[in-house]
């Protein structure tokens, strides 16, 4: 079955559709699917205002909501056939001072999903994750590792129900809201003499909304219930990214924030012996038994993977594939 075909005359619902990965992934669903009707749940009416100027299709639905509100899941996710729940609280500083209301949104709002969509027989659920809740040190990655933990669970839960429910773990996306290449973008539009670093080792993972869009259009397909898929991705430096976009300009170290880690992780070492790799991504098999057992070596599209080798990890600083100075300032020029 085809891209195309697999969302033809589906029924899909985002959570969190207002933000840069729902805006990019309901584009390319109306674009290159033929989906029956796009819901859009969120709780900022302006934001959902300012998409619809954008995505007005006669299978736009905008549905006014926050995850924390059961009921209103319920009422939106009648008659929906695929759900992707993108919304959480994604700020690592917000999230060290605000906790409980982190906790709130990311794990309690996790729940309400994936009650809801059992109750109204979807047929499957994607969550999107971040490499932040591999090995955690921050109270945002703590949650999202939460959040995982309920996902794959529920395939549990949903007992003899239909639903299933699965995992896409992946790094920094480029240009995304909140992400450091458009706060460099606006520092250097303000006219500011150098470039804040928060420290010259740092590396971080990098991919691009269209790329994770499309990572989790593929994995509705190849999901069978219960798995963690990671994208095989670049690296890239912080001092090389603010040197790609401003060569001229010194760099200013300003310390890591709190919650912060020099590198970041998307498989540990301790979840390798779950692990299997495929030709352009991983995938993390549950280490709970299910009702319904499933091998997840192969996937829904045929695909093989193999296990990893014992004491594999994947991190960014030594991750195989770096993007240098040159690379970076290609990406952000196709992202400007």
């Amino acid at each position: 079955m085809s891209d195309t075909d697999f969302f033809k005359d589906k029924a899909i619902l985002v959570t969190g559709g207002t933000g840069s990965f729902g805006r990019k992934f309901i584009a390319t669903l109306l674009r290159d699917h033929k989906p029956r009707r796009v819901v859009v749940f969120s709780r900022d009416e302006l934001k959902q205002f300012e998409m619809q100027q954008d995505l007005n299709a006669p299978e736009m639905r905008y549905f006014l909501g926050d995850v924390r509100d059961a009921e209103r899941l319920r009422q939106a996710m009648r008659g929906i056939d695929y759900v992707v729940h993108a919304a959480a609280l994604k700020q690592v500083p917000a999230a060290e001072y605000n906790p409980t209301e982190c906790i709130r949104t990311n794990v309690g709002g996790a729940e309400n999903v994936i009650n809801a969509a059992i109750e109204c027989g979807v047929e499957k659920v994607i969550a999107l994750s971040t490499d932040k809740a591999s090995s955690p040190i921050n109270l945002y990655g703590a949650t999202k590792l939460l959040s995982d933990k309920l996902f794959i669970a529920a395939n549990n839960i949903a007992g003899g129900h239909k639903t299933r429910f699965a995992v896409v773990r992946y790094g920094n996306v480029v240009g995304s809201r909140g992400s450091v290449l458009p706060f460099f973008r606006k520092l250097m539009a303000d006219g500011v003499d150098s470039l804040p670093i928060t420290d010259a080792r740092m590396t971080r993972f990098w991919i691009t909304l269209q790329d994770g869009v499309d990572f989790v259009i593929k994995n509705f397909q190849r999901m069978r219930g219960g798995e963690l898929f990671v994208p095989k991705i670049p690296s890239a430096r912080i001092v090389d990214l603010a040197t790609a976009m401003a060569p001229q300009l010194p760099h200013r170290i300003v310390g890591i924030r709190p919650g912060e880690k020099l590198h970041e992780m998307m498989i540990s070492r301790d979840d390798a012996q779950h692990t299997f790799e495929f030709a352009k991504h991983y995938v993390i098999a549950p280490a709970i038994n299910f009702i319904v057992q499933s091998s997840f070596q192969t996937d829904g599209l045929g695909e093989t993977g193999k296990k990893v080798a014992e004491g594999f990890e994947y991190v960014s600083d030594t991750n195989p594939h770096y993007l240098s100075i040159a690379e970076l300032e290609q990406l952000e020029r196709a992202t400007a």
